[in-house]
Formats: structure tokens, C-alpha cells, sequence
């Protein structure tokens, strides 16, 4: 009777560790990673999303921060108060990773898997919603200017699917980046 227990509390064990592990086909394809990859270069998220290193060509994403959004302390120029007024010209930090218009101030997130920081905790379905429709993990805040989200918002879901495989396969970066604030907000600090 015990080597019946023992061998049914082996058995539980193994399936429930094995619940737990990611099982082959639960992670997606090289050919999906790629053209996700193919997609993100495509539509420029580097551009704005990876902070810069800045070299003799100008500005290049730094390949040791790809897609990890404006850098966490990261000081922010001083902003004329009428960048928030609609018609003004819009600006843009340093290295392309704070934007300032009439929405306020806006902070280019961080896109790596990194759990607390990123969007580790995103589900495919998750990133899809929040493309099509313009919200911050596709229920909370609006996403902000200059994220074409419109654009995305036009992409099929197969290729949204695997820009999300590209993104989840990148090494976590941990990096807060700051809320937006709205113009209101952004003009305590400014001229």
C-alpha cells in the first residue's frame, strides 16, 4: 500500500511540476520571433523605444537596451510652457525617449518581457487590445503621443501576434519609466 502512495504522490508531483514548465509548443516559432523581429525594425519602434548611443552617423539604438523605453533618471530638459499649447511645436528629449505636446508629457515604455518594469505580465491577448484599441494593456489609460497606435491598430492580428512573440523574447530590462503627465503637470517645471 505505501509503494502505492508513493508512486500516485511521484506521479502528482510530476504532473504538477509539469503544469508549470512551458511546453514546446507553447513557445512560439523561430519564423514567428522573426518576423516579429522583421516587423518591430520595420515600423521604427527603435527609434523611439531604445535609448541612444550617438555616434558619428547620429543617433543608434544601444543594442544593450533595445526597446526599454525612456531610461529611469533620466533628467528632463526644461520645457517652455508653450510646447502644451496646441499649434506649438512639438519637442522631443535628447535621445527620443520623452515626448512633450499639448497631450503633456509622455515616456516611451518599456517593451521588454522584464516582469515588474515591462510587459513580462502582458498576455498576447493583452498586447492585441491594447493596440487596437489605444489603452495601456487594453482597459487603462490611453496610450500616448507621438504611439502611432492608430497605425497598429490597422495591423492583423497575426502580425501583432508576432511583433508580442519578438517582444517576449528579448532579455528583460528592468526600467521604471515615469507616467505621463498631463500639460498642466508638465508646466510646474517649465518657463
Amino acid at each position: 500500500m505505501r509503494t502505492l502512495a508513493r508512486i500516485a504522490f511521484v506521479c502528482i508531483s510530476i504532473v504538477t511540476v509539469a503544469a508549470g514548465v512551458p511546453r514546446a509548443a507553447d513557445k512560439p516559432s523561430a519564423d514567428l520571433v522573426a518576423r516579429g523581429k522583421y516587423l518591430v525594425n520595420l515600423g521604427g519602434c527603435n527609434d523611439c523605444h531604445s535609448p541612444k548611443l550617438f555616434t558619428e552617423k547620429g543617433p543608434e539604438p544601444d543594442p544593450a537596451r533595445l526597446l526599454s523605453g525612456h531610461p529611469a533618471g533620466s533628467p528632463v530638459p526644461e520645457v517652455d510652457a508653450r510646447a502644451f499649447a496646441p499649434g506649438y511645436w512639438v519637442l522631443m528629449g535628447p535621445d527620443f525617449t520623452v515626448w512633450v505636446g499639448p497631450w503633456g508629457t509622455s515616456y516611451t515604455a518599456n517593451l521588454t518581457p522584464d516582469d515588474q518594469t515591462g510587459i513580462g505580465l502582458w498576455t498576447e491577448d493583452i498586447f492585441i487590445k491594447a493596440m487596437h484599441t489605444g489603452l495601456h494593456m487594453g482597459a487603462g489609460r490611453p496610450i500616448m503621443p507621438p504611439m502611432p497606435w492608430q497605425n497598429l491598430a490597422m495591423v492583423n492580428d497575426e502580425d501583432l501576434k508576432a511583433i508580442f512573440a519578438y517582444l517576449k523574447s528579448l532579455p528583460p530590462i528592468k526600467n521604471a519609466v515615469p507616467a505621463p503627465t498631463p500639460p498642466a503637470a508638465a508646466a510646474g517645471g517649465s518657463k
